[in-house]
This record gives C-alpha cells, sequence and structure tokens, in this order.
C-alpha cells in the first residue's frame, strides 16, 4: 500500500460509537453534516476502531467514505485484543477484514494493535496482514516504553518497523512525555498520536462547575468532580485564548502539535471541525506553552481512565 504523508491532525469518531462515554445518542443524519464539513476543510485522516460500538462508528464512518474516492482520505482502525475472535485462524486478520468490510476498503492506512493485552502475540499475529501490503503504517496503542520496544524487536526481526504510537498525552496527562516515549519516537521516526488532549471536552473552556458534564455519561462521572480542581487552569486557557482573539478549545491543539504530535480531535459537530482547522493553524509562544504546562502542573489530577495505565 502507498504510504501518503500525514496531515497535522486526525478526526476521532470514537463517539460515533454511542457506546455511552460521551452521553450522546448519534446517527447518520445528525453526523453527516460534521463529515461534509471535514471534507470542505480539507481534513482527511479518520480514527475509528471496531470496539467503538462494536462496529456502529465504522459503519456510520464507512456510509460516508463511500461517497468519496479512495485516494482521497486515510484510515486509521484497530485490533482490540478484547474483542478479538478467538477461534479464528488469525484474530488480527479476522478483525481487520470485518472493519474493512465495515468501512468499505480493502486497505487501511494505519491500523493499530489497540492495547497490549495478549502482546506480543498480537503483534506477531499481525506480520503476515502487513506483509499482505494491506496495512500502511503499523500503529501501537496505549504501550508503555518497554512494549513499544519488545513490539519493536518482533517486527524488525521480519523486516517491519512501527510508525505509529498512540497514547493519551494533554496538559493533565503527560507521562507518554516523562517516561521518554515522545524522545523514542522522535528518534525512530515514528509519529506519536495523542488523543484526549481535550480530556473529552474538560479542557475546551465549555465545562466549569456552573456548567458540567451531562451526568448520564461516563465522562460526567470522571471529569464532573474535578471541575472545581481545573478552574484556575481553566482560566489560564481563557486569558491567553481572549488575548489571542480565539476559542480556548483550540490551545490544547495547538500545543499537542508544538509538542510534536499529531492529536486526534473527537468530533460530532460542525464547530469542532472549525476548532480543530484553527487549532491546527494557531502556533504558540514559547512563553504561552510554559504557562500552559505550569498551570496544569498545578492541578494535579489523575486522568488515566480505567483501560490505560500510567505510562513509566
Amino acid at each position: 500500500m502507498k504510504l501518503r504523508k500525514l496531515p497535522k491532525i486526525a478526526l476521532g469518531a470514537w463517539a460515533w460509537g454511542n457506546d455511552g462515554t460521551f452521553g450522546d445518542q448519534l446517527n447518520a443524519d445528525s453526523l453527516r453534516p460534521v463529515f461534509d464539513a471535514a471534507v470542505k476543510a480539507g481534513l482527511n485522516l479518520w480514527d475509528t476502531a471496531y470496539a467503538y460500538g462494536v462496529g456502529t462508528s465504522e459503519k456510520t464512518l464507512g456510509e460516508f467514505l463511500r461517497t468519496l474516492p479512495r485516494d482521497s482520505y486515510l484510515i486509521s482502525d484497530k485490533f482490540t485484543p478484547q474483542c478479538a475472535d478467538l477461534n479464528a485462524e488469525n484474530a488480527v486478520t479476522a478483525m481487520f477484514e470485518t472493519s474493512a468490510k465495515l468501512l468499505g476498503t480493502d486497505e487501511m492506512d494505519i491500523y493499530w494493535i489497540h492495547n497490549p493485552v495478549g502482546a506480543p502475540e498480537w503483534t506477531r499475529k499481525l506480520i503476515p496482514l502487513a506483509k499482505s501490503g494491506k496495512i500502511g503504517r503499523i500503529g501501537l496503542s496505549n504501550h508503555n516504553l518497554a512494549e513499544i520496544k519488545e513490539a519493536a524487536e518482533i517486527l524488525g526481526a521480519e523486516g517491519l518497523k512501527i510508525a505509529a504510537v498512540q497514547n493519551h498525552y494533554s496538559l493533565l496527562n503527560r507521562s507518554s512525555e516523562t517516561s521518554g516515549i515522545l524522545d523514542y519516537c522522535k528518534e525512530n521516526d515514528i509519529t506519536f498520536f495523542s488523543y484526549m488532549v481535550l480530556e473529552q471536552g474538560a479542557l475546551s473552556g465549555k465545562y466549569d462547575t456552573k456548567h458540567p458534564f451531562p451526568e448520564n455519561s461516563d465522562r460526567g462521572a470522571v471529569y464532573n468532580p474535578m471541575l472545581a480542581q481545573l478552574e484556575e487552569l481553566n482560566a489560564g486557557m481563557k486569558e491567553i485564548a481572549d488575548r489571542r482573539g480565539v476559542s480556548v478549545a483550540l490551545l490544547p491543539i495547538a500545543w499537542a502539535i508544538a509538542k510534536g504530535t499529531l492529536p486526534i480531535i473527537g468530533v460530532t459537530k460542525v464547530y469542532q471541525i472549525e476548532d480543530a482547522v484553527k487549532g491546527a493553524r494557531l502556533e504558540l509562544t514559547d512563553e504561552e506553552i510554559e504557562t500552559l504546562e505550569r498551570l496544569a502542573g498545578k492541578t494535579p489530577l489523575n486522568v488515566i481512565r480505567f483501560w490505560e495505565k500510567e505510562m513509566k
């Protein structure tokens, strides 16, 4: 599969799976304007997974992608060990084929091992698929540095390499930086994808103690108790945003890019597409970056979710 240059940002379709994490019940009619806005803005890298609603996200995204030429977009999809068909001859290939059918494609521009449960078995089972040419780039998600190096050794023995790493990385969770993963990626020409840079909206400027998350969502249960402690950071971000004449949500996006990462921005509304475009264009000063990190450092909250671990 021919490799194409990656853009500055990716668009996340996690919420499109309607798995209860975000509290919204989305459908193709409500998401179509979002997709159309992305196409119009020239954003073409979509991140999804079979695990997001057991194919719901892929199915919805696939319906839209089928209306476009295959060479006009890039797909980032994942093998999730917890969803594996253990009766299949090769569970990685089986999930790939299921996802590809839902998305309406034969190839994935990036295919990830979603987490290290069962690794390195899944790394080895990915090899035939990678050698078939159906995967442009091999990625690892939610892996720590030791697990990344282990996978790199297994793949290297077969003439393959890790092209991308995807971890939770934000102003409130920089463990992929402090553990040396970002440096390792830079040294080995690996693109680091940062997800949850906005902490599912907690760093967007939209939510505070007077305007909490929906109570019927997983993110409400996680972030609502933290909103009071985030006030100083959010106030500092608003001050910078007001001075620059932009919305607060642009700052974490621009910060993640400034740190040398490729942020995945979850999108369910048209304005989020607009924020993603503006955030990718915004260049923060060194002073602004230092201010953001200093304020975030004064807010030692544990935002590691149940499926994750702190990178050490």
